[in-house]
């Protein structure tokens, strides 16, 4: 063989085992722009966010930041940013009227069909400004995956959750990878209300729902181990009762309740305790979603019908038990609404959550 096809044979056997090498000889540091040479995946470039913000951690039953202290959040959720674009009011400051609130943490939904619709790489740029927004203002971020239904059996409430474990995987795949490292990217709550609608989405057990949450807990720790994971429950997230005695095999986790009103019938108390909040005297707690309304306000439907006092025993009850929460939503359209305008006038449930959080915060 001569000097020159040996060279040759040299080159191909290297490019078997490096097959980047001959697309980028003669363009060093050039990308072809062809699908083996697009970068994947991308991190979240963290480099021009300033922020004050501590990691947070679980000791115990708690959130605690690096620091030592027991952390108990207080916050609002948002409608799906894919939805506040489209209306004109994913800004800066929507956030900083949550921040004015007094809230110290904002749970973002993410809806299946806005991430299908919109594509990760258009979505990943709202995803990107809540980041940055939040890291400025000092505010906390759950970022949930909002299905509604049975991820075993693929059959869910409505058209807006359907997904699939598949997708569901990779989706705390990527986002994991993007936002590893961010202080302000405090939780992620795995799938928003699993459900089995009483039969009509098919069946599940606490064993299958364990292992598919294990699954997604693996590949998110695989990325980011200072983020807190957070698991809901059957019953819409409502009830935790075979946490007891079959635990999610993962430390640094935490736990998910939405204990709307009508959730659980009188003593209210009583039954929390039996439903999710024995949980919180040995994992973080955190009630994701809760809020109230009068039968007569629009969008009014059940769940979510009650008064004050409603708002004034779940508060007492979670600050006992010191357990996190979050109200729905700070949104005029999607009920139980904080808000009634753009304006962002309170409605009643609004002034309640508000004037608390501003005492505790």
């Amino acid at each position: 063989m001569n000097t020159k096809s040996t060279c040759l044979a040299i080159v191909c056997s290297i490019a078997l085992f490096s097959p980047g090498l001959l697309a980028t000889a003669g363009q060093v540091g050039e990308a072809s722009g062809d699908w083996w040479d697009i970068p994947y995946p991308e991190p979240f470039d963290a480099s021009k966010i300033e922020t004050t913000l501590q990691f947070i951690h679980v000791e115990g039953n708690r959130f605690v930041d690096e620091d030592g202290n027991t952390r108990t959040f207080h916050g609002v959720n948002i409608s799906d940013p894919d939805k506040l674009e489209r209306d004109g009011y994913w800004s800066k400051a929507h956030f900083q009227v949550i921040k004015s609130w007094g809230a110290n943490l904002v749970r973002v939904p993410v809806h299946p069909i806005a991430w299908q619709g919109r594509g990760k790489e258009e979505y990943f740029k709202l995803l990107d400004q809540a980041v940055t927004w939040a890291s400025e203002l000092g505010l906390y971020l759950n970022i949930e995956w909002h299905g509604i239904g049975n991820l075993e059996t693929g059959v869910f409430q409505h058209p807006m959750h359907y997904t699939t474990k598949q997708e569901t995987y990779n989706f705390w795949r990527d986002v994991s990878f993007r936002y590893a490292g961010i202080p302000a990217v405090a939780f992620y709550e795995l799938f928003n209300e699993p459900t089995t609608y009483r039969g009509q989405l098919g069946r599940i057990s606490w064993a299958e729902w364990k292992a598919i949450n294990e699954q997604m807990i693996g590949i998110i720790f695989a990325h980011d181990t200072k983020v807190i994971p957070l698991v809901g429950g059957f019953d819409w997230a409502y009830e935790l009762r075979s946490v007891g005695e079959h635990p999610i095999d993962f430390e640094g986790i935490g736990y998910v309740s939405h204990p709307y009103p009508m959730k659980a019938p009188q003593p209210w108390e009583e039954n929390w305790e039996e439903a999710f909040g024995n949980v919180a005297d040995t994992y973080p707690l955190m009630a994701a979603e809760i809020g109230f309304m009068a039968a007569d306000q629009p969008g009014a439907h059940i769940p979510v019908i009650a008064d004050e006092e409603y708002g004034r025993r779940i508060l007492a009850y979670f600050e006992k038990k010191g357990i996190s929460w979050t109200a729905w939503c700070f949104d005029p359209d999607w009920p139980p609404q904080l808000i009634s305008d753009w304006d962002y006038t309170p409605t009643i449930q609004g002034a309640f959550f508000r004037d608390y959080m501003l005492e505790k915060n």
